[in-house]
């Protein structure tokens, strides 16, 4: 029987009394599945787990997307991406420093991220939690003129940090290759987007991948993205996950900002990630042609 206790007022589920290194009937699932979509942050403590019983798990919540960074493909499966600040041989065995800003998954690909599972191999003795922000109460918390100026809006997004584009710095996205770099596209996604299971409205992504909105001048835009990154990461919607040995983590990309935190470099911390897409296509994501915005910004 499945145990969930919250992590916090508002959001996150602590579920004890399951083992995801076996396969689980649909009725758990479901029940797991239920448990995960109403809390919006899913956490199992101390589980044992292989590659195999890793993907399988995460792929029971749809279809996998293997990260553009494809040097650090594990290599029993390449929809495990390796986040590692660990060096072997003086070569880094995996992404170091990835997502220490407040972003949502893959909201520069056109069929975004519905849910993103992290499993947790070493943990170091400071620091490497994660933050996660609800996009849900930061929607609703705006005041009505302010939800009515932004419905229609459009945010124009592609791979990157819109507050620092700095390649060498910590705090950067990370870096991609030449080659990486021509696979990403630039696309639209709402601002106020309506989550595709639940129902709800959540800020979509307004810090991360977020560049410009369609026909708005850029300094407008920059600054009501701004406005809206400031409020939606307020303390008040704030968790911060500490990871154990084992840990497994799944969190909804559609209602949540999150941002890993850095750590010593010399404190090894080493975890294997899936990130599930959207199961349609059928979304509100454009690809738009805008040859001067990306001139500019990229």
């Amino acid at each position: 029987m499945l145990r969930p206790k919250p992590l916090c007022d508002g959001f996150g589920a602590e579920v004890s009394g399951v083992d995801l290194s076996r396969h689980l009937t649909p009725a758990v699932f479901a029940e797991l599945e239920r448990i995960f979509f109403a809390a919006q942050l899913l956490v199992v403590r101390g589980q044992a787990l292989t590659p195999a019983t890793f993907a399988a798990f995460a792929r029971r919540f749809g279809p996998a997307q293997p990260h553009v960074i494809d040097q650090f493909h594990h290599p029993a499966d390449p929809d495990i991406l390796i986040l590692s600040n660990v060096r072997r041989d003086g070569q880094p065995i995996g992404l170091a420093d990835a997502g220490s800003y407040f972003h949502t998954d893959y909201s520069y690909l056109d069929v975004p991220a519905r849910a993103t599972t992290l499993y947790s191999i070493e943990v170091p003795h400071a620091g490497g939690d994660t933050l996660f922000a609800n996009q849900y109460a930061a929607y609703e918390d705006l005041p009505q003129a302010m939800k009515d100026r932004i419905a229609p809006l459009m945010a124009i997004h592609h791979y990157g940090n819109r507050n620092d584009q700095d390649e060498a710095s910590r705090t950067a996205a990370s870096q991609l290759s030449a080659e990486q770099k021509a696979k990403m596209p630039v696309i639209t996604h709402p601002i106020v987007r309506t989550h595709p299971v639940t129902g709800r409205k959540a800020l979509y992504a307004v810090s991360g991948s977020a560049f410009g909105i369609v026909g708005m001048p850029e300094d407008e835009a920059r600054a009501l993205l701004d406005e809206l990154a400031l409020h939606a990461t307020q303390a008040k919607y704030v968790y911060r996950l500490k990871y154990g040995i084992g840990d497994v983590v799944v969190w909804d990309n559609a209602s949540l900002l999150h941002s890993a935190t850095l750590t010593d470099p010399d404190d090894p911390r080493t975890l294997w990630r899936i990130t599930i897409k959207e199961p349609s296509t059928k979304l509100d994501a454009l690809e738009v042609l805008a040859p001067t915005f990306v001139a500019r910004s990229m």
